[in-house]
Formats: structure tokens, sequence, C-alpha cells
């Protein structure tokens, strides 16, 4: 608990600060100024930062810009805060001023006093930490950096994940034979793998979608500084800072070839932006298949029985709801939504700097984390465990009208709608009424109305 404070001073004047705390004068002014949402920054953009940070003193003392000492000072405090130390001392709200600089020089003024300590001297969180950088750079490649670690130590293993899942489901159930509905209403047969391969080709391609993306996501903004101009910085730190990040996060990032681009515009992370978009709503139709697949028990489709979780009412003893799907799907929602805010803080690049940053960050990070959560969730307590409830899906499959599609090359179309209706209307076999309405015998019609063939296309038997 802060138990007094003590004065800081900056070009603004003086500041009361708890005494106890780790940051000065210019995050304390952004406490007092920003007490929006009482959200503040996520915690992968405040390791990026620290990671920005480190990577830049490590440049700094390559290119002879940093002493020695300052400099390992520098990467040892950010190491810590990388490793998840001092969380507490980066309170200040998302909602804040638009290029982040409140956050940049939050991150410079902790890593200064740890640094201090460390030293034992004097470290500035401007000429130091901050040396040869802006927020106008910094804050860009704290989102491209987050962003790229995040989707590829967490989300891409997601991905990796269900789509196994998936394999296996199809290995175990995927010769399974049901209806096939378009519009929701009965349509020809296909099997259970058949529709697996569907979502799981609609996750590969999603996943393929934000690899793609990430190629730009990854070509840096640093070394841009102020304007993209590169003011205050050696000509040689955006190389060797893009080096010295890639090794130290394990994920390959390269300069971009236009820092104009990167400060004035997030185009890049509005493209990654929809790509998870994408991503949501390949879960969104999955989750609502399930739901439908698993609707009932007695009234609904009944195809599968998902594992059950939870009761699913208050007032209705049994009743047992597809609580995961739904969860999915809220996700879902939830990153189209943030899709939007992206899109709209994307447009809010005035002139050579982009003025919603934080925001960005936020929904971008909850994005990418949500679907991570939600992939694996969907996974394991949805896909891998639902039970097929075959006799259901056989029973539809015999007085499936729609089968008799696979006549018409042999009796044309109208001969064949007669047929359907007549077997809907009897509640009878397609076959047996088949039989009545044709010329063909039983055993030509039970090869042609094979649920199992037909579900392999084509024509049968070089007789259609």
């Amino acid at each position: 608990m802060t138990s007094g404070f003590r004065t800081e001073t900056d070009s603004m004047g003086d500041v009361q600060v708890p005494e106890n705390a780790l940051y000065k004068a210019q995050t304390q002014r952004a406490i007092n100024n920003f007490p929006v949402s009482g959200i503040p920054m996520p915690a992968r953009f405040i390791q990026a930062l620290a990671f920005i940070k480190q990577a830049a003193a490590r440049s700094n003392l390559e290119l002879a810009q940093l002493p020695h000492d300052t400099a390992h000072a520098i990467i040892d405090s950010c190491q810590e805060i990388i490793d998840g130390q001092y969380a507490d001392q980066f309170p200040i709200d998302v909602f804040q001023t638009g290029s982040g600089t409140s956050s940049n020089m939050n991150m410079n003024e902790v890593v200064a006093t740890l640094a201090a300590e460390k030293l034992n001297a004097p470290v500035s969180a401007n000429d130091d930490v901050n040396m040869g950088q802006s927020s106008n750079d910094v804050i860009p490649t704290a989102i491209q950096v987050s962003a790229a670690l995040a989707c590829h130590h967490h989300l891409f293993p997601a991905f990796e994940h269900i789509i196994a899942t998936l394999d296996k489901k199809i290995s175990d159930v995927g010769h399974v034979v049901k209806t096939g509905r378009t519009h929701l209403m009965d349509a020809m047969p296909v099997t259970l793998g058949q529709e697996l391969e569907g979502w799981k080709t609609q996750l590969e391609k999603a996943q393929y979608g934000i690899c793609q993306s990430l190629e730009s996501v990854k070509a840096l903004a640093q070394g841009g500084t102020a304007v993209g101009t590169g003011i205050n910085t050696a000509p040689e730190f955006a190389a060797v800072f893009a080096n010295n990040i890639s090794v130290s996060t394990e994920v390959d990032f390269t300069v971009s070839d236009n820092f104009f681009y990167n400060l004035s515009s997030q185009d890049a992370i509005v493209s990654l932006s929809g790509q998870l978009k994408t991503t949501a709503t390949a879960l969104m139709k999955i989750s609502n298949d399930l739901r439908w697949m698993n609707s009932g028990p007695l009234a609904g489709l009944g195809e599968i029985e998902l594992e059950s979780l939870q009761p699913g009412s208050s007032i209705m003893p049994g009743k047992v709801n597809p609580v995961v799907p739904e969860a999915s799907a809220m996700v879902a929602a939830q990153v189209i939504g943030n899709d939007m805010t992206i899109t709209i803080a994307g447009q809010s690049g005035n002139f050579q700097l982009n003025v919603m940053l934080p925001v960005i960050v936020m929904n971008l990070l909850q994005s990418i984390e949500l679907l991570t959560s939600a992939l694996h969730l969907l996974a394991d307590k949805a896909i891998a465990s639902f039970r097929v409830r075959d006799d259901n899906l056989q029973r539809a499959l015999a007085k499936n009208p729609i089968l008799v599609t696979a006549l018409n090359p042999l009796i044309g179309y109208l001969k064949a709608a007669e047929i359907a209706k007549k077997a809907y209307k009897e509640q009878r076999d397609i076959l047996d009424v088949a039989v009545e309405e044709t010329e063909y015998s039983r055993e030509e019609l039970e090869q042609w109305l094979n649920p199992t063939l037909l579900t392999q296309g084509g024509v049968k038997d070089g007789k259609h």
C-alpha cells in the first residue's frame, strides 16, 4: 500500500508520485489525465515494450552509442519485466494519448529506475532507455511484436490442436453417412467425414490467411523515430534492432521498407484483424453446426450428443445445453466486433501518425487470446467428445425423399419429384416408392439409391 508521496519533476514541472512507485512524473501525469476505463494496457503489449527496450539497448551498445554498464543494466531490467515482474507498475489506461506516448514513457521510467538501482548511478528515461527511439515508432513496433508473438506462440498451436482433433474424429466417425442439409432442409447425403473435413479446411485456410498477413506485420516500424525519417537514430540501428529482437523473441522480424507507412497507417494490423475475423466466422459456423446437430434430444435433429458439462436450467430438471459451442459463438461475435473497432481506428492515420494505437492493440490482442482459448475449448469439450447417434441418422436417411435426385438421369426431374412428394406424404422409404413408380428392379434401385455410394458423387454404373 502507498504510505506517502515523493515529488518528481519533468519538463512541465513538479508532480506528486507514490513513494514506492518505480515510474516517475510522465506516468503519473497520464494516470491523472486518463481515469477512463480502469483497463490497463495488455500484459503481452507490456512484455513486447520490454523486448523493444532490451533490443534497443543491445543495438545501441553494438553501435557504440550507449556505455556498456548502462546498456547491460537496461537489458537486465527489461528481462525482469519480460519475465513478468513489476506488472503493477504499468497502470495507465488504454484510453490515453492516441500515440501511446504515455505507455512508452511508463516503460522508459520503470526501466530507468530499475537500471539506476543496479548501477547505483542515474539512468535517463529519455536519453538512455529511449535512445534512438520515439513513441511514434516504439508503439507501432510493440503492436507488431506483441501480435506476432501471440500468434506464433499461442494462436497457431491452438489451430494445430483443433485440426489434429478433427483429424482424429474423422478417423473415428468419418465413415458414418447422414442426411445433408441446405437451407436447413434435407438434401443429398454426406458422410460425417466430409462434413468435418469442411470445418477442418475452413480452419486451415484461416490459419494460412493469418500467416500471410503476418509477413507485413513482422516488418517493423522501429527506426522511423518521430515521423518516419529516422531522426536521432544511427542509420544502422533499424537492421541491428530487427536482428536483436528476432534473437530474443525467437520470431523472425525484418525492417520495414517504408517507415512512413508503418507510422502513418496500421494497414498491416487491419489486415491481420481481418484474418482473425475470418477465423471467428469459421468458429461461428462450426459452433452453430454443432448446436444444430446436438439439438433435441427428442424434438431436434439429434444427430450427435455433446458431452454433458453442467445443468442447463435452473427450473427444468435434466436439461443439458450445448454450452461450449455457445461460448465459442460469443467469442466469434466479440472478435468480429473488435475487428470493426480496429478498422475504424486504422482510419485515424492523420498525416505522419496513427492516433488510435492503444485501442488497436487492446482489441487485437484480445481477439488473438479469445480465439486461442475458444479453439482449445471447442476441440477438447465438443469435437473430441461428441457421440454419434447413428440410429437417428439412419432413420432420417432411409426416409429422405431427396435421395431420388440420383434417379434424375434415368426418369427425369418431374417424375423424380413426383416420387419424392409421394414418399414424403406417405412417410415411406424412398426405395419402396421408387420400386412402385418406376420400371427398375429393387436390386437396381438399391444400388442407385445407396446413401453411402451417393456420398461419392459422379454417375453410377455408367447408366445415368
